[in-house]
């Protein structure tokens, strides 16, 4: 049985292709990877998680990033909001949602809903910005989607708002644009998910606002 590799190893692996491509080659005979013993697990802790996501080189991702963003919020939260990825101002800041996109998200939480941002639990499918906020590729978010999983078990949330069509779409494989579910109520594992617009998306288009305003009743009415 061929157990999965160490992150060391993966990493060294990346290191050595890495060296390969710099010297100009295209093409690398595939390596045969003696079977190791069984890889630590994830860990159960959020903060043994966080300091595993701030050591993570498993993606281009973070030759560009300035700070990883982790999430942040309530570790009791019944609300999870999980965007896409982080902006300019997110990378700069280490902390999701705090430019104009996430003062919207802000008003949505804390307006419609009637209770505090730091009540919910706030964090993205990839960590690391992608280059001039260009949609991470499946390589990079499937990358990190073991980290995202770990943080929905960890907080065990009531709610799961998957804002946007990327986060929905590497939350559930389901590749319906957000469109043509947004607003749904679906069973996620121990928790109901909602999927709704990105705040940036809505920045860009008034007139769906008022489709997030009853996505964001939908939630409200599920606590």
């Amino acid at each position: 049985m061929i157990t999965p590799m160490s992150r060391l190893e993966t990493l060294k692996i990346l290191q050595e292709l890495y060296m390969y491509r710099s010297f100009g080659f295209t093409y690398y005979k595939k390596r045969e990877i003696m079977p190791q013993k069984p890889n630590v697990s994830i860990p159960n802790s959020l903060d043994e998680l966080k300091k595993n996501v701030h050591g993570c080189f498993l993606c281009a991702l973070c030759k560009t990033r300035k700070n990883v963003v982790f999430g942040e919020g309530s570790l009791h939260a019944k609300i999870m909001f999980i965007g896409e990825g982080p902006g300019a101002c997110e990378d700069t800041q280490g902390r999701p949602f705090v430019g104009n996109a996430g003062i919207l998200l802000t008003k949505m939480i804390e307006n419609v809903l009637k209770i505090k941002r730091s009540d919910v639990y706030i964090a993205n499918i990839v960590k690391c910005r992608p280059p001039e906020n260009r949609t991470p590729t499946p390589e990079e978010a499937n990358m990190c989607r073991p980290y995202v999983f770990k943080q929905i078990e960890i907080i065990s949330p009531e709610v799961i708002v998957a804002l946007g069509g990327t986060s929905y779409r590497y939350l559930t494989g389901d590749e319906s644009g957000i469109t043509k579910v947004r607003g749904e109520i679906l069973e996620y594992k121990t928790a109901k998910l909602i999927p709704t617009f990105h705040p940036s998306y809505l920045l860009r288009n008034e007139s769906a606002k008022k489709d997030a305003y009853h996505d964001m009743l939908k939630v409200k009415a599920l606590l």
